[in-house]
């Protein structure tokens, strides 16, 4: 599966769990680190952690495993590491705080 179809599937899976502002970042070419950043909001600590599990599911059903996982939905913040995919769940509070958005804009 190509990079382009795995955020094309993160995508679904976050629109399916009611997540909110989802934005694709696509920065071949700019970062190093991966190929695209996916960043979503959640409501509250149940929904960041619905929005996680749903991404993990449909990942998991492609076969496809998370290199690495961090943060907390307490925190408000989960981050989600397939390699050429990197997902960002936020509360509406820490994904104004951390304004990652500002960093991939151009």
């Amino acid at each position: 599966m190509t990079p382009k179809e795995q955020t094309e599937l993160i995508v679904k899976a976050l629109e399916e769990r009611k997540g909110t502002d989802i934005k694709v970042y696509d920065v071949r070419g700019k970062s190093s680190l991966t190929d695209f950043f996916v960043v979503a909001t959640g409501t509250a600590a149940p929904h960041l952690k619905a929005l996680i599990a749903e991404t993990q599911a449909a990942m998991k059903e492609a076969s496809i495993q998370s290199h690495r996982t961090s943060g907390d939905p307490e925190s408000g913040w989960i981050v989600v590491d397939y390699i050429d995919v990197v997902v960002h769940v936020f509360s509406p509070e820490a994904r104004a705080y951390y304004a990652l958005e500002k960093l991939w804009a151009d």
